[in-house]
């Protein structure tokens, strides 16, 4: 059984006992559960719901395992010929990860 989820304006595909690196989500702390009722599409062994918009009912129970982890960093080079001008700026995202308990459906 599997769900998709809209979490922070993403999709995600949501399994029980999978992790998930999502953006980061404002104050949560570390072993919290956190519930998402966004939940777009709902497939219980073959039998798929397509919710319009959301399916009723539906949510899936994740718990935070470390509200703050950063990602890889970015490297955005800028530079234009012949003048001179280099810039090179850097970034790292923001990541929560959580762990997926269980999908309501």
């Amino acid at each position: 059984m599997y769900a998709i989820v809209e979490i922070n304006g993403q999709q995600f595909k949501a399994e029980a006992g999978k992790k998930l690196f999502v953006h980061h989500i404002q104050n949560s702390e570390n072993g919290a559960t956190v519930e998402f009722d966004k939940v777009l599409l709902v497939d219980n062994n073959g039998a798929i719901t397509v919710g319009a918009p959301t399916v009723e009912g539906a949510k899936v129970v994740c718990e935070v395992v470390s509200h703050l982890v950063k990602g890889d960093k970015v490297l955005i080079f800028h530079k234009k010929r012949r003048k001179g001008h280099r810039k090179l700026n850097g970034h790292r995202q923001q990541f929560t990860e959580l762990t997926i308990k269980e999908v309501v459906a």
